[in-house]
């Protein structure tokens, strides 16, 4: 069946066309290479060929600018397009300039596998309108060549055709809300506003309101009504960041909006229409977290439609020297001096474990422009700086366990950068007791199997007051278990 179908290729690279010249010609299918884009474009204007291949540079013309011409005068022909480039630019400018699919260059054979999948797809895929074309993309938010950078530049692409809800999943540092904000600023919505909330920043008994905004006298201190941040975004995107600290009762009711479509204020009566697109995010396991009754499987559901996970930074070291070139080049925007990494200062970062991500990173090269006079930076003072952010090696030679004073202080750090504008939250001391408290009773009445008499001993409470802490933290008991 494949003999009447004809593959157009389109590459500088010899061995590129003929390497996909035999792997499709394997498969079945009649073929046209050329290296210039010329020609294609007068192959395609003859009405030869019901599928084509192009690279991006090419002697003639750039690629990307042949895809909406193609679309124009054959809107049923579908177009690939590869690149060696790998950059998250190239994805973007590729899908919305009504390109099929996006092939990362060189291939192996796995590579190859995909490529013929892909053109099968692409043969079988119904005709649609072609995007319109827009802008340039030139300054991106994600930086990075790395194989898994590629297929997360693969699928933010996609997504910006579309409307669907974002699970974004990842370490702490890894840049979670760049997704967010990538899939709102080349998306459907990006006229509209941006708006980002992070439920570990707001109080419980706030994050309603918050989210869903207030009438008049809904609780005490409401002198007036509030907009909520669904209201703020509407026509745009909502981020809503660490989902996985919101709480129960928050859940329920996002849970419904999700479901229906609409919400109430706090206090209010008339249903208001829920025009966003949610992305979320988080660093925890949610799954872990429905296992342990603390996250709504349901709403899981809801919000994972399309998942995204954000390796982080050790399971990408090829895009070290890129990223710290992006923050070195942002620390002279700024303002710090010009600064330059010494080869050997790569491969000092390479090496590092890289805890806290491209975060952790991105504060180096600032301290490094700031700090040191020499205008090329060698490994002796990478090295030094990471040994100064290390933890301390214990007795066996391995790095001490963090104490908790250390993790919690990691953790209110992590806290206090979110409130970039100041500081609206209040009662902080009572939240952090509570956040510490909480875990702590879990673990005592997991090893008493629930019995509270035995868990107010091991912890040093009067009964009555375990009882108390229990029904403030709502954390359920169950005996035996």
């Amino acid at each position: 069946m494949n003999e009447s179908r004809t593959i157009l290729i389109a590459d500088d690279d010899r061995a590129i066309r003929t390497v996909l010249s035999q792997a499709l010609g394997r498969a079945g299918y009649q073929v046209r290479a050329t290296s210039s884009a010329a020609t294609l474009w007068r192959w395609v204007e003859d009405g030869e060929g019901d599928l084509v291949i192009t690279d991006v540079i090419m002697p003639d013309e750039n690629g990307l600018d042949l895809v909406p011409r193609i679309r124009r005068v054959r809107p049923e022909m579908r177009v690939i397009v590869m690149s060696a480039q790998s950059t998250f630019a190239t994805a973007i400018k590729a899908t919305q300039r009504g390109a099929f699919e996006y092939l990362p260059k060189p291939f192996d054979l796995n590579d190859l596998k995909e490529v013929l999948s892909t053109v099968e797809r692409a043969l079988a895929a119904p005709p649609d309108a072609p995007p319109p074309e827009d802008g340039d993309g030139e300054k991106l938010p994600l930086i990075g060549r790395s194989a898994a950078m590629q297929e997360i530049y693969r699928t933010v692409a996609r997504l910006t055709t579309t409307d669907l809800t974002v699970m974004v999943t990842g370490e702490s540092g890894t840049g979670k809300e760049l997704i967010a904000r990538a899939l709102h600023d080349y998306g459907k919505r990006r006229t509209g506003p941006f708006v980002a909330i992070n439920m570990a920043a707001i109080p419980r008994e706030l994050i309603e309101a918050e989210l869903f905004g207030h009438e008049r006298g809904a609780f005490t201190g409401a002198l007036n009504r509030g907009i909520g941040r669904f209201e703020q975004a509407a026509g745009g995107t909502l981020f809503l960041d660490e989902i996985g600290d919101m709480p129960p009762e928050a859940q329920t009711r996002l849970l419904r909006v999700l479901q229906e479509g609409e919400f109430t204020t706090v206090g209010g009566r008339q249903p208001i229409k829920a025009n966003v697109r949610i992305v979320a995010a988080t660093h925890r396991d949610l799954r872990h977290q429905i296992r342990q009754g603390l996250f709504r499987e349901d709403l899981f559901y809801r919000l994972n439609v399309v998942p995204i996970r954000l390796p982080p930074l050790r399971e990408r070291l090829e895009d070290i020297p890129l990223l710290a070139r992006h923050f070195l080049d942002r620390a002279r925007a700024s303002g710090l001096p010009s600064k330059q990494l010494a080869p050997e200062a790569l491969e000092a970062l390479k090496a590092h474990a890289w805890p806290g991500n491209a975060r952790e990173l991105e504060n180096l090269m600032r301290r490094m422009a700031a700090l040191y006079p020499q205008e090329v930076i060698g490994a002796d003072a990478v090295a030094a700086e990471l040994a100064e952010a290390a933890p301390v090696a214990g007795p066996d030679g391995q790095a001490a366990p963090m104490t908790l004073e250390q993790a919690v202080e990691r953790h209110l750090a992590s806290f206090m950068s979110a409130h970039k504008d100041g500081m609206p939250v209040k009662e902080l001391y009572d939240r952090v007791l509570a956040e510490v408290e909480r875990p702590l009773l879990r673990m005592a009445l997991s090893a008493t199997r629930g019995n509270q008499i035995k868990a107010a001993a091991m912890l040093g409470l009067n009964r009555n007051t375990l009882r108390k802490k229990l029904r403030e933290l709502e954390l359920p008991v169950v005996r035996g278990a």
